[in-house]
Parts: structure tokens; sequence; C-alpha cells
């Protein structure tokens, strides 16, 4: 199979389809390249393509009234980056890649006619944003009853999964400290200090635009102590 269609056939949007029907899906796509730092979309902005990752990983934020903006969640390969429920009526955050990104792209108005001749994607579609609304209510909890180590190792470990890459050393997140304070609701000051503490006891690597994780297994049963 060729690599756009092995990247549909995998990825959870088009679970439940045969591989004639990802084929009629892949044909309606055209390739796309986001650049480092590129913007996708805007927070409030209508929604007029849909975005499947092929490479690369893409960020999403969201700006308070005030101005500060936040990292909500990540997108990896596979992912469909801008999924959004049809009464929102536009995107409910901004996303930037973080990286040069490839992607599979759909005008709304097809994506609005293999909805109708595929009515399995529009399921699909509801289990994945169920699927991130139950992440965010597990990190509301986690804030209000977690210390910030533990809120830390949980992100990272979440973030290993959809966004790590493998390195040399381990596996590398491509996240600045201030982007993980963003996640775990807490301080810069805060996250490098947890940071450099793990580092000595070889768990992690900081660096300067991420940090690699050198034993996942070990960040998952070590001793969070007092971090507050």
């Amino acid at each position: 199979m060729s690599e756009p269609l092995v990247l549909v056939t995998a990825s959870a949007l088009f679970a439940g389809l045969g591989e004639r029907e990802c084929r009629d899906i892949v044909s309606c796509a055209r390739a796309r390249t986001f650049a480092r730092d590129e913007v996708l979309f805007t927070q409030g902005q209508p929604v007029r393509i849909l975005i499947l990752l092929q490479s690369g990983s893409v960020k999403h934020t969201q700006i308070s009234s005030s101005g500060n903006e936040v990292l909500l969640w990540m997108s990896g390969i596979g992912d469909a980056v801008n999924l959004e429920p049809e009464s929102a009526g536009g995107h409910t955050c901004s996303a930037r890649a973080i990286e040069r990104s490839r992607a599979l792209v759909w005008e709304y108005s097809r994506l609005q006619t293999l909805l109708g001749q595929f009515p399995q994607i529009r399921k699909n579609i509801s289990m994945i944003l169920a699927g991130r609304l139950h992440e965010l209510e597990e990190r509301f909890r986690e804030m209000a009853t977690e210390k910030v180590a533990k809120r830390l190792a949980l992100t990272l470990l979440r973030l290993l999964k959809r966004v790590g890459k493998p390195g040399k050393a381990g596996m590398e997140i491509s996240l600045t400290r201030e982007e993980l304070a963003q996640m775990t609701g807490t301080t810069l000051f805060t996250i490098s200090r947890i940071l450099s503490g793990w580092a000595e006891k070889g768990v992690v690597q900081p660096r300067r635009q991420g940090v690699v994780i050198n034993d996942p297994a070990k960040l998952e049963t070590l001793d969070m102590g007092d971090d507050d």
C-alpha cells in the first residue's frame, strides 16, 4: 500500500472502513507540508479543511480573555488535527506546527460528502472527541489532587505515546519547559527544578527545546516526593 493509504487505514478517524473505502478517501485528499512554526488555523476561524498528520507534530493552544496562552494538547502522526463538534461553529483553539510536518488535507465540502457516504467516520469523530474530553477531565482532576511532579510525570508519559521520538539516549519530547508548565498548571521554575532532580537520577535529560526520557518505566515508578 502507498504511504497515504497506510496512514488512512491506521488512523482512528477511519477505523472500521475497508481498504477500498480508504482508497476512495485518499483519492479525495491533497498533500500539504507545514513549515516549522507555521500556523495551521487560529481560534475562532471557520473550519475549512480536515488535516490528518502524516509526519511531524502540532501544538494546540487557547488564548484567555486576558491574552494568556495555554497549551491544551499535542497532535502526532495519524492524528486528525482539527476535529471540532459540528455545533462549534469554528475552531475552539489555534494550532501551530512545532516542526516541519506533512499532512493529508480534505476540503470541508468534500468532508461533508465523505460523512454522508461513510457514516462510520461520524461515529469515529464522536469517539475521538469523547476521548479528548476524557483526557482533559483526567488532567483537571490531576490539577486538583496530584502534586506537581506527579502531574508532570503523567503529562510526559501521555506525550511519549503521542509525539515521542526515539533518539540515541531515549525518547525525546520537543516541548519547552514553559510549555510543560502550561500543560501541568505550574511555573517554569518548578518544572526546571523537578527536571533537574530527575536528571540527577538518570531518568531524563533536559534540553533547551525539549526533554529526553531515558527510561519511561522508571518515570512511571519514580518516588515523586514533596515537590510543592
